[in-house]
């Protein structure tokens, strides 16, 4: 099977080098008349087929070889040219059909055997190709191209939007980001393609005065003929090879201004003629009216007008009753459809928001464009592996979408439906971030990291390095978006774990530990109280990575107690060296925050005593002990020492849930949760005045 292909697969990637070979050696080797008859008769023809299949092409990346078949026409032509060119000067004195039958007939039977009439004639093509066909279609292939590149982000974003949102596939989003490609080369090869027909337009000028100074030369020196016979003779063979040229120009050219001036459609040039120019009735009876009114005035020609418009006026009023029928047929189908109109409102219609998204404004699209270094699509899938590695569990994909309602170099970051955070970046600068200490100051538009609120410039790209120098953080637009929302994803977590996620991720922990899973949901825990317990995990900033040891955990105290609170204290004192490693890292001495023993009795005390109402704690006691933490925090946290609190295990959860806003970065940890041969160093004691 393999050697029956064989010979098709070498014929077809022979045929362009031998092709091309055979065109270039035309222009050097001598041919024969009958032969460069074949030829021009085959320039022709060629010229025909790139004409006809341009009319039928339904849209321009159809026929994507075009700007190729255009250089390879063109170089056919000029090598005609040039063979002719050589027969002509030599054989000329022997008679009209010296170069052949083709040049003879072009020279006598199109311009009549009349040089200054073939002279007119070469001309006025000369200059509707150069002047009108080619320019104009160079002119828009220019345009379309410029077009199509500043088109090209807001088209990769809507494929990227489509790809996240589920609805194509990566090879679809594939296939669709290789026809835009395609589509801005095309456009860019037709505008320096139309090149080579200008300079085709302007050779064969050159080559017929060539021909012509060359021919009375030739004739009258060599030949010994006469001025007049030998300009009749070498003219009208010069006029003859310059038509048979320009004619199959013409029709190339055109046939180029028709790919590059069509709109991508579902049906060819004809249906589109005649459904659109001729497809209303009222400007056809306006014409004919027109037409008739202008033939029966004095001196016009009567019948040429009175005909047109009488032609016209018939097919406006066959139109017009071709519609009606149509509107006829239309509307006694209509009450048979009438149903479906009266359909009730279902579910489909109503809208779900996203879980995650991401808004930006429209200068913002380059950031989503690989073709323009946008690497934030990508960064978004590294942040959700990332996350995934980190917290133990898949985010809901981030849907993007631009919003022309925001500022141009803005973004907004959603959850839910609901806005967490807006920000605004420059795109193609940098932004350089003051980390605490930096050596210098630098130029440029003074700004905020929307991510953690540390003060930043945005600088030139030239700037970087220098910034880096100075101490400066230095990241690009993309990377602030994305860490924008990678903290705040992190931020949200138990949120965005729902029971969804969490049946998912009791599948996935199944698929190894099957009996574990089967033993705990639904037999001693429901599905709710197992998210419960791992969303208060995730608010503590304590990962569920180790899922086997939270559901063992879980497993052996289901049977004391159904209440999330204290099966997550349970399940932190089973995680406490992972808790305590993450936090610490592998240090033997823990050097931790305090309560005062009599703060701490206080408070158990107030544990123990609450009623339906809660705890009751006295306001002043309650600010002073939020104050002093805050205080304590800070300290910790600028001598660079992990700001902990340990406290007794009763009053963990409450602790924690009390302090948990005034101090953000604050870890409370029971004194359960320290691991043995762990030592611990009171840096600072909370209360002692209480």
């Amino acid at each position: 099977m393999a050697t029956t292909a064989l010979p098709g697969m070498q014929w077809q990637k022979l045929a362009a080098p031998v092709l091309v070979i055979a065109i270039l050696a035309m222009m050097i080797l001598p041919l024969p008349a009958f032969l460069l008859d074949v030829l021009f008769t085959f320039n022709i023809a060629l010229a025909m087929i790139v004409l006809l299949i341009s009319l039928y092409t339904l849209k321009p990346l159809e026929f994507s070889v075009f700007p190729t078949v255009l250089l390879i026409t063109t170089l056919l032509r000029l090598s005609l040219n040039v063979a002719s060119a050589r027969i002509v000067l030599m054989e000329g004195h022997t008679g009209a059909d010296a170069a052949g039958k083709v040049i003879e007939a072009f020279g006598h039977f199109l311009v009549g055997g009349n040089y200054a009439v073939g002279i007119v004639v070469f001309v006025i093509l000369v200059v509707i190709n150069f002047v009108v066909i080619t320019k104009g279609a160079g002119r828009i292939a220019e345009v379309s191209a410029r077009f199509t590149l500043d088109a090209m982000p807001g088209k990769q974003m809507a494929i990227d939007a489509d790809l996240n949102a589920g609805l194509i596939g990566e090879d679809e989003a594939r296939k669709r980001r290789a026809e835009i490609s395609e589509e801005a080369d095309f456009y860019g090869s037709m505008d320096g393609a139309s090149k080579f027909v200008r300079g085709d337009a302007v050779a064969g000028i050159i080559i017929m005065l060539i021909n012509l100074i060359g021919g009375l030369i030739v004739g009258m020196a060599q030949h010994g003929m006469g001025l007049a016979d030998a300009a009749s003779r070498y003219t009208l063979l010069t006029i003859g090879d310059g038509l048979v040229a320009q004619v199959p120009a013409l029709v190339i050219s055109t046939a180029a201004g028709m790919v590059v001036s069509r709109v991508s459609s579902s049906s060819d040039l004809s249906e589109q003629l005649t459904s659109q120019l001729f497809g209303k009735p009222q400007a056809l009876y306006l014409a004919a009216g027109i037409l008739t009114l202008m033939g029966i005035m004095p001196g016009m020609p009567h019948v040429a007008f009175l005909l047109i418009g009488s032609l016209l006026g018939g097919g406006a009023y066959w139109l017009r009753q071709q519609q009606q029928q149509a509107a006829d047929l239309a509307a006694a189908a209509v009450p048979a459809a009438a149903p479906a109109e009266a359909e009730e409102v279902g579910w489909n219609d109503v809208a779900q928001v996203d879980r995650l998204g991401l808004e930006v404004g429209y200068r913002l699209v380059p950031l989503l464009d690989k073709g323009q270094d946008g690497e934030l699509l990508r960064r978004i899938r590294g942040i959700r592996k990332k996350i995934a590695q980190d917290i133990g569990f898949l985010i809901p994909p981030v849907h993007i979408r631009d919003n022309l309602q925001l500022r141009p170099s803005a973004y907004r970051i959603t959850m839910k439906g609901v806005t967490l955070a807006e920000g605004e970046v420059q795109v193609g600068k940098y932004l350089a971030i003051n980390p605490g200490r930096v050596f210098g100051n630098l130029p440029g538009q003074v700004a905020t990291d929307p991510a953690y609120g540390l003060p930043a410039v945005w600088i030139q790209t030239d700037l970087r390095e220098q910034a880096q120098t100075l101490g400066y953080t230095v990241v690009d637009a993309g990377t602030v978006v994305a860490t924008h929302l990678s903290k705040l994803i992190n931020d949200h977590a138990p949120e965005l774990l729902g029971r969804e996620e969490t049946q998912q991720l009791l599948d996935y922990i199944a698929k190894d530990n099957p009996k574990l899973v089967e033993d705990l949901t639904p037999k001693q825990l429901s599905l709710s109280t197992i998210q419960k317990v791992l969303q208060n995990l995730l608010e503590e900033r304590v990962h569920i990575r180790d899922m086997r040891t939270i559901l063992e955990a879980l497993s052996e105290q289901a049977g004391r107690s159904q209440d999330p609170d204290e099966l997550t204290a349970a399940t932190r004192t089973a995680l406490a060296r992972a808790i305590i490693h993450e936090i610490f890292g592998g240090v033997q001495e823990l050097q931790v925050m305090a309560l005062a023993p009599g703060l701490e009795n206080i408070l158990v005390q107030a544990l123990t005593n609450r009623g339906e109402s809660g705890i009751g704690l006295e306001p002043g006691l309650a600010e002073r002990m939020v104050r002093e933490t805050v205080e304590a925090a800070d300290r910790q946290s600028q001598a660079g020492r992990p700001v902990v609190l340990l406290v007794p295990p009763a009053i963990r959860t409450l602790l924690s849930r009390f302090l948990r806003r005034a101090a953000p970065g604050l870890r409370v940890i029971a004194h359960n949760e320290v691991p043995e041969g762990k030592t611990i160093k009171v840096e600072l004691t909370i209360g002692a005045s209480a």
